[in-house]
Parts: C-alpha cells; sequence; structure tokens
C-alpha cells in the first residue's frame, strides 16, 4: 500500500514539475545551503509527499537539490528516493549515475584506501567498456572478477561483494545479505547504485563524492524516462535522437572553433573530461616512462574541483603527486612554472601542468612568449640527462574561442591539451557536456585519454550532443557580444566606484582576442583592523549580490556559470567554486559573468543605487 501511495505521488510530481528541473544545469546560490545540500531538498520534498501536496508552486519553492548537475538534482533525488522505498533502503542508499563504470570504480577506490578486498559478481556480460586489467595496473584498484548464474549463488566473502545486472527497467531487487553492493545497468540511461547493509553506509559519501568529481549523476531527461518506467512498472521508452549527425557536427564545430589538430573528446562534464585526460596520460607515462614519479602541478587557488580531483587520484597512485603552482595577484605564472620545471627536471620527474588562461577568478593572462618559451626549454636532469618536456593541460573555458593549439599557434611548440566545460559558452548553459583536443605535439596522447573517457563511460549523451550541435555555431559570435556588455559595465563601475580594484582582461589584451565576459570585483573596505576590513568587504560583496538579484530577479542570477545564452550571473568563488581549495588561498571577492542578452541599462541604475547605499 505504502509503495503505491509512493508512485501515485511521483506521477503527480512529475505531471506538475517546474520546468526548471528538466532545463537548470548550475545550482542557484540563493536556494542553495551547502550544509544541507546532500538532505535539504528531500527534507521537505518528504514534508510535502507527507502533506500530499504535489503543487507546482509547492515543488518551485523546494531548494536546490545537491549542485546541479553532476551530485544530483531534483529529478536524480527523486528517483532515489522512489526506488529507496520500493526497497525499503534510506535514500542515500540508492545513488544513480550517468556512467555505467564509475560506480564500480566509487567502490574500488574506497575499498583500495582502506586495504579492503572486493568481489565483483555478475550475470550475463560485463559492459564492454569495463577493462579490468586497466583498472588494476593504471587505476590502482584490486578486486576478483565472478560470473554467476544469479544473484542468489552468491556466498559470503571476506570483503565487499559487488553485484551487476543489466536491466531494462526499474523494477524491485531482492536483495541478498551477500550483497553489499547492487550496480543496476540500464542502458543510455546510465546505472543506479544500492548500498545494502547498515555496515556499508560508511561508503554513501564517498561514493556520491565521486560522482561528484569524476563523473555526474543520471541526468534529468534521462532520470525522467527511469521515473516514468517506476511510475508505470514497464521498460524503459528511450527517445529517439539523430545522435550521428549530431556528434559528427559537434566535432566539426569544435574543429572549426580550436583549428586543433586531432579529433575533440566530448565527456559528460568540464571535470569527468580532466578525469580521463589525467588518467590517459598517466597511463601513458607508466607505458613510455615506466617507475618515473608523475607530478600535476596545479595552481592553489584553481576551481576547487580540479584541485581536489588532482589529490584524488595522487591518492590512489603511489607514484603520484600534486605539486601547487602559484599563478595569481603577486604571482607570476610563467616564473612560478620555470621554478617548478627546473626542480622536477633535477628529479627526473614527469610534468603535467593544468592551467586556466585567463586565471579565475582573477582573469589574468600571462606573457605568452614567455609561457611558450618556459614550456619549450629543454632541461637536465641531474645526471645530465635530457628532462621528460611537460604537457600542458590548458583549461580555455573562460576564452575557448582562442587558437593556442593550430599550426603556428602560441603553443604548438609545447605538447598541449586544451579543455573545455561546455556548460559555460559552448551550450550556452543548457547541458553540462565539455570536450578535449590537442595540438600536434599532443597526438601520441589522445589514445590514451579516449581510452580511459571510454573506459569511464565519460562521453557526452546523446541530448548533450544535440545541445551542442545546436549552440556551438554560434559561440564565437556569443562571446564577442558578451564581451561588449562586460566592457561597458566594466568602465562604468571604473567610472561609479573608482575605489574598487577590477580583474578583467586589457584592452591591449582583448585585441589579440581575449574578449571573456566574466570579471572579479573587489569592492573597497573600510574598518580599523585587517579582521574589520575583510569583515566589511565580504558583508558588501552580499549586500551587492543580494540587491541585483532583488531588483533584477529575472536577469540576475546568485549562481556560479557564466556564457549562458541570457543574463547576468553573481557568485563569490571562496563560497561557491572554491570550495575545497585551501582557505588561504580562497577568493572572497564578487565574480560577475555577463551575456548578450540582458538589460545592461538596468544593471548600471542598481549599481549605482548600491554605490550610492555605501
Amino acid at each position: 500500500m505504502e509503495s503505491n501511495k509512493v508512485i501515485n505521488y511521483i506521477k503527480e510530481v512529475v505531471k506538475n514539475m517546474p520546468t526548471d528541473w528538466l532545463k537548470l544545469t548550475t545550482h542557484r546560490l540563493d536556494i542553495y545551503d551547502e550544509s544541507r545540500a546532500k538532505s535539504q531538498f528531500l527534507d521537505l520534498f518528504e514534508g510535502l509527499f507527507n502533506a500530499n501536496n504535489s503543487e507546482q508552486s509547492s515543488l518551485s519553492e523546494l531548494p536546490t537539490a545537491y549542485d546541479y548537475i553532476r551530485l544530483g538534482h531534483p529529478l536524480s533525488c527523486i528517483l532515489e528516493w522512489g526506488i529507496a522505498n520500493l526497497q525499503g533502503l534510506k535514500p542515500e542508499n540508492v545513488i544513480s549515475f550517468d556512467s555505467k563504470i564509475v560506480p564500480v570504480l566509487a567502490i574500488l577506490r574506497t575499498n583500495l584506501l582502506a586495504n579492503k578486498k572486493t568481489q565483483i559478481t555478475y550475470t550475463g556480460s560485463l559492459p564492454a567498456s569495463f577493462d579490468a586489467e586497466v583498472i588494476k595496473s593504471v587505476y590502482n584498484y584490486n578486486f576478483e572478477l565472478k560470473q554467476i548464474e544469479s544473484a542468489d549463488s552468491v556466498s559470503e566473502f571476506d570483503g565487499s561483494t559487488v553485484f551487476i545486472s543489466s536491466q531494462e527497467g526499474i523494477a524491485k531487487t531482492e536483495l541478498n545479505a551477500h550483497i553489499d553492493f547492487y550496480i543496476n545497468l540500464h542502458g543510455t540511461l546510465g546505472s543506479i547504485l544500492l548500498v545494502n547493509g547498515e555496515q556499508n553506509e560508511s561508503y554513501v559519501s564517498a561514493i556520491q563524492h565521486v560522482r561528484r568529481r569524476e563523473t555526474i549523476s543520471m541526468t534529468p531527461v534521462n532520470s525522467l524516462v527511469a521515473l516514468n518506467s517506476l511510475i508505470d512498472n514497464s521498460s524503459f521508452t528511450i527517445p529517439k535522437s539523430n545522435v550521428e549527425a549530431n556528434k559528427a557536427s559537434v566535432l566539426a564545430s569544435i574543429k572549426e572553433i580550436t583549428v586543433a589538430h586531432t579529433k575533440a573528446l566530448v565527456g559528460s562534464s568540464g571535470l569527468s573530461v580532466q578525469y580521463f585526460i589525467m588518467m590517459g596520460l598517466i597511463h601513458d607515462a607508466m607505458e613510455n616512462h615506466p617507475g618515473k614519479a608523475i607530478k600535476f602541478i596545479v595552481p592553489t587557488n584553481c576551481y576547487g574541483g580540479t584541485n581536489d580531483q588532482a589529490r584524488r587520484v595522487a591518492a590512489c597512485i603511489d607514484n603520484v603527486e600534486v605539486v601547487d603552482l602559484a599563478v595569481d595577484g603577486d604571482n607570476d605564472m610563467v616564473q612560478s612554472i620555470e621554478a617548478v620545471l627546473a626542480k622536477l627536471a633535477t628529479e627526473d620527474a614527469i610534468p603535467y601542468i593544468i592551467a586556466e588562461i585567463p586565471t579565475n577568478p582573477r582573469v589574468e593572462v600571462p606573457n605568452l612568449d614567455d609561457l611558450r618559451d618556459a614550456l619549450s626549454k629543454v632541461r637536465k636532469t641531474a645526471n645530465g640527462e635530457t628532462a621528460i618536456d611537460p604537457v600542458f593541460i590548458l583549461d580555455q573555458t573562460f576564452c575557448p574561442n582562442i587558437h593556442f593549439l593550430g599550426e603556428g599557434e602560441i603553443l604548438s611548440s609545447v605538447r598541449t591539451i586544451s579543455y573545455a566545460s561546455g556548460s559555460k559558452f559552448p551550450s550556452g548553459g543548457k547541458c553540462t557536456a565539455g570536450y578535449c583536443v590537442g595540438n600536434k605535439k599532443a597526438a601520441a596522447l589522445m589514445p590514451h585519454i579516449e581510452q580511459h573517457m571510454i573506459l569511464c563511460d565519460n562521453e557526452a549523451t546523446e541530448l548533450q550532443y544535440e545541445y551542442l550541435a545546436q549552440q556551438l555555431p554560434s559561440m564565437n559570435q556569443r562571446i564577442a557580444d558578451a564581451y561588449k556588455d562586460t566592457r561597458e559595465f566594466v568602465n562604468y563601475i571604473h567610472e561609479t566606484l573608482p575605489t574598487a580594484k577590477i580583474n578583467f582582461v586589457s584592452e591591449e589584451l582583448a585585441e589579440q582576442g581575449f574578449t571573456p565576459s566574466v570579471f572579479s570585483l573587489d569592492l573597497p573596505t573600510k574598518g580599523n583592523t585587517p579582521e574589520e576590513k575583510e569583515n566589511y568587504k565580504r558583508e558588501l560583496n552580499h549586500k551587492l549580490i543580494n540587491l541585483m538579484i532583488t531588483k533584477i530577479p529575472d536577469e540576475s542570477k546568485y549562481c556560479v556559470s557564466y556564457g549562458q545564452l541570457k543574463g547576468c550571473y553573481w557568485t563569490i568563488p571562496a563560497t561557491s567554486t572554491q570550495g575545497t581549495t585551501k582557505e588561504g588561498d580562497k577568493d572572497y571577492i564578487a565574480r560577475v559573468a555577463l551575456s548578450a542578452n540582458m538589460n545592461l541599462a538596468k544593471h548600471k541604475e542598481v549599481f549605482l543605487e548600491f554605490v550610492n547605499g555605501i
């Protein structure tokens, strides 16, 4: 009876759900309490369920679920909640994935760090991309594989037992006390992981973190297909798509935009792209330079996901280590790279540099000639041998239109892989997919990188390809138009609040093609002590953002995104994108991102009101 009540309620919710639940890709910080991110949405949703309230107005008032979209979103949360009720499990013990492989890797990672054995059992066959040898040799994960007739035949095992099976719909799973984790594979929709037994609940947070950093949750549109299967107790009805035509269009657009030498690889999110780049490079290093230390050189204040993911990879593999790189403010990126590469050369280590150009959030561009020279310099090891040349992994999300990689371009002489988050300008905020390309000198690295995209089942979804096919052709024009709005707003702030420090590209850099539509604003402050000054400035940040989103609610959003098709987005990096960055390296400033489709006059008017109120 309770199951019927749950199914009937979900049916009404799906009928009345807000359109944002299907279309929003980034979390709104004005309805997001990070300390309760994994529970607040469902806590309030259950309140509506108990009151039998499925009105759209009530559903619209629910806070952001998890963090659109990697860690979860309203539809994936409701899917997990519905399955949990069906199974008699806690909602947090059901975790949906876009990938069919990453949930297995999440369990293996947790057990590696806990020095615990894992037995992977399965019926039929494993996904074709599951490469046991590579998962053991490159990821450093340990497990036994065992094909079985059914879950009933699983017996007790000294460690964790995983059971993998394919299903054509959302059906109840008969739980076996000897199975710790069920991974139900659902074709192109992804997979759903069930954590069975109280003794395994400690895994939940670690598995969710893998989902947040190395892949994404089951997407909204696929979660909706799964929910409809749950409601109807039927097999999945997958909408038809022109995926091959869309994929060909996307690859052609990226080729034209980047003029890169290699075919683009398109992943489910920017971080999933970064993950298969890192694992592909580690694989290449193990094959071509066995036994040598691998060093990922990472900016100290970069996007928290980048920083965290690099350290998570290093924690699992003995000869991989993260080296800090100071790039912003008083630190010059080129000088920092020069110092780090000189040191690593003496150690005969393999240097992989991850860096953003322009930097985030301070929008700085290094001297590119000096950068090329520092990266191209031939260095010697302590034994006098030629050191391994670096690979430059360039995050150019802020300026994906710049030709860094083409023949004769500034970084054509350096092994360079460029990637971008497709949730920004490439898709106009319509999907999370990202992509990467390599120049001619990096071409030999790309097969291993592609191998790990396939292994992790982290390629972009069919709908993501559709969105990118729609939006990529207009991307460069949107970048140019949004830059004009941004430059005009920056100039206005200079005039009305000259004591504010604005981090934005110079006119000279813009003439070279660096035309981002995002800037950071260091507001003026006052006080008798450094603490008073810092606190005053932080309060001022919130005052400005609250005024903007209150006065212009249809356009100004408190969000972490940019590159959207319309509106203006505000955030404070230290409390959003730099969540896992060390406290001393965080930026408590306002980051502002504009589009070409917004009421700039109104934003100027409200900003002037803010200035007059200081």
